[in-house]
């Protein structure tokens, strides 16, 4: 099992998780990251480090976020691993608790 990060991510692209990942299984879009779910080991040290609380064990993935299991899987293989801690979005703070921000995914890369 892996974990996954979810809907509230978008826009805000906190990069708390990737700082404690110990195996650097993120990977970053324009606004968004996620979690390759062959890579992440299930440690569960990005979940409490997680702002905007985007991060979830697949188990417990809210199912109006049922989608973002394979999003994480899919944009993980196409979008460039990211290891280390930077800013926020500059909106960041402004979208942490907006609700119904998946039409504002940006498939692209970082």
């Amino acid at each position: 099992m892996a974990f996954v990060v979810a809907e509230p991510c978008i826009k805000c692209k906190y990069t708390d998780c990737v700082e404690v990942c110990p195996v650097n299984c993120f990977y970053e879009g324009k606004n968004f990251l996620v979690i390759h779910p062959d890579e992440c080991i299930d440690c569960g040290s990005c979940e409490p480090a997680c702002p905007a609380q985007a991060i979830f064990p697949e188990a417990d993935l809210p199912s109006k976020w049922a989608e973002y299991k394979q999003l994480n899987a899919e944009y993980s293989t196409q979008w460039p691993n990211i290891t280390e801690k930077k800013q926020a979005l500059p909106e960041a703070d402004t979208f942490k608790n907006v609700k119904d921000k998946r039409p504002l995914l940006d498939p692209e890369p970082a």
